[in-house]
């Protein structure tokens, strides 16, 4: 796995598209039990280099009821991107993951985490590229009917403060999809 893992950090697939300098983002373990599948890395992140080190990171250990030294630890959390870089601005917040990352390197760190119990599912690139035609046609539908998925996957939507709104329109997720989310990750950890 770390062989894998500095592998990863090395990779320059992407060079010509970023703003950046590459700097993959990823943690992982081959003992990581709960695999979090994020978008890709906002501009704080890739200067940190440090995964969820922003507001919706703060969000999601909300969400899931664990601190940070519970979060980073990859012998419990697996924090792998759909792209690993920074891919920069667009009109409306941050372009959409790097459509190589995944293809190139989720397979493989998958097949290194024997013991992973379940897969978190952030957003709709992670939703679309792992659950593909077994999705809904809108990502609220994806999370409303996460009992779909279960154990293997858990759909989420992005716990960024942009989805404020999303989440005052739809209390159903903090009522039921919160709870439950504890509950596996407490019985996980």
């Amino acid at each position: 796995m770390d062989e894998l893992l500095n592998e990863i950090r090395l990779c320059t697939v992407c060079t010509n598209y970023l703003p950046n300098l590459p700097r993959p983002i990823v943690r992982a373990s081959s003992s990581s039990k709960i695999v979090i599948i994020g978008q890709a890395p906002g501009q704080k992140v890739q200067n940190s280099g440090i995964p969820w080190d922003d507001q919706s990171g703060n969000e999601l250990r909300r969400w899931l009821g664990v601190n940070k030294e519970q979060f980073y630890n990859t012998q419990l959390f697996a924090l792998i991107p759909m792209g690993f870089c920074y891919p920069g601005k667009s009109t409306s917040g941050d372009l959409p993951p790097r459509s190589e990352c995944a293809p190139l390197w989720h397979g493989q760190l998958l097949r290194h985490m024997p013991e992973v119990k379940l897969i978190i599912l952030i957003g709709q690139y992670a939703q679309n590229y792992y659950l593909k035609d077994l999705k809904k046609q809108v990502l609220t539908e994806t999370v409303r009917n996460f009992n779909d998925y279960l154990p293997t996957y858990l759909p989420l939507v992005h716990p960024s403060p942009r989805n404020k709104i999303w989440q005052k329109r739809n209390p159903w997720f903090e009522l039921t999809v919160v709870p439950l989310l504890r509950q596996l990750i407490n019985q996980l950890i």
